[in-house]
């Protein structure tokens, strides 16, 4: 996080005083474990797969992508801090241990973060999954619906591109919808491996070329965040706590945890208003719309202007 927080402006010294504390983001993905890192973060929890009451995480996946929007980095003395480590979490465990999930469970979750977004003063919701076809146009009315109604809500929503590029047209259903904000991964120009690269298979845009989507990137190879299967020895000390993990569910959290930071400095901003500073204030690669968007992710020009 320390590298991801570079390339797209977000270290203290361009966000201070700000680490989006009194905004809560709703992450949908496959749970969170207790790490130390998270300590304090969670609000609330609800298990659409397993109907568990306690957190917990069975594939790791959602514990990264947390830690990522909101670690502390304590484990690390903040080195692996989150974009926004002020943030608390909604957290709705809606795939399985293999990140698998259906279509009723992701509903489900949209439901209950509209349901209970004053309670927790959600604002915010992270789909960090690349959602592939869904055949069933019935189911897949439904979710995008959900969706549209949750930013009508005034909640800012932000999903993956997905890891199916670089062919056109290869970006999540998700994050064609107009307001939504599909984020895709994109390591900059320094980046030392572009072979191996996320951009090389983060998913693209219309062929058309008429549509700027996914409407941001941020880095997504190599990203250091928690390990759900962290373990504390007898004398207290953390063992193994952050693992590497790549790909567009990644950069998503950087986006929200940007919207968060955004919120805090401007607790009156509308949803779209959050939208359109990220977007127009993101810079330029001198990529293609289809593989772009608008830019790199730029929180300090987001939070300047």
């Amino acid at each position: 996080m320390n590298r991801v927080k570079r390339v797209i402006h977000a270290t203290l010294r361009e966000t201070a005083p700000y680490t989006g504390a009194g905004v809560t983001a709703a992450i949908l993905d496959t749970g969170m474990a207790m790490h130390p890192d998270l300590a304090g973060r969670l609000a609330a929890f609800s298990d659409f797969c397993g109907g568990q009451r306690r957190p917990y995480d069975d594939s790791g996946h959602g514990t990264h992508v947390a830690g990522c929007l909101c670690g502390s980095g304590l484990c690390s003395k903040g080195l692996y801090a989150g974009i926004a480590p002020g943030c608390r979490l909604v957290v709705c465990k809606v795939l399985d241990e293999k990140g698998e999930g259906s279509v009723d469970s992701m509903v489900a979750g949209i439901r209950y973060v509209l349901d209970t977004r004053r309670i927790y003063h959600t604002r915010i919701i992270n789909i960090s999954v690349g959602v592939g076809r869904i055949d069933d146009e019935e189911a897949r009315g439904e979710l995008l619906s959900w969706l549209e109604q949750a930013w009508e809500a005034g909640i800012f929503v932000a999903v993956a591109a997905g890891n199916k590029g670089p062919a056109a047209d290869s970006i999540s259903p998700l994050g064609l919808q107009g307001h939504i904000v599909a984020v895709g991964c994109h390591d900059g120009k320094n980046f030392p491996d572009r072979q191996n690269a996320c951009e090389n298979y983060s998913g693209r845009g219309p062929r058309d070329g008429k549509l700027k989507k996914p409407d941001l990137v941020s880095p997504g190879t190599g990203i250091v965040s928690c390990n759900a299967w962290f373990r504390q020895n007898r004398f207290g000390s953390v063992l193994s706590p952050y693992t590497v993990k790549n790909g567009t569910s990644m950069a998503v959290p950087a986006v929200s945890g940007a919207a968060a930071l955004l919120w805090q400095k401007h607790p009156h901003f509308t949803n779209e208003q959050i939208r359109e500073r990220l977007l127009y204030q993101a810079r330029d690669l001198g990529e293609n719309w289809g593989k772009q968007g608008w830019g790199m992710l730029h929180v300090g020009h987001a939070l300047e202007n």
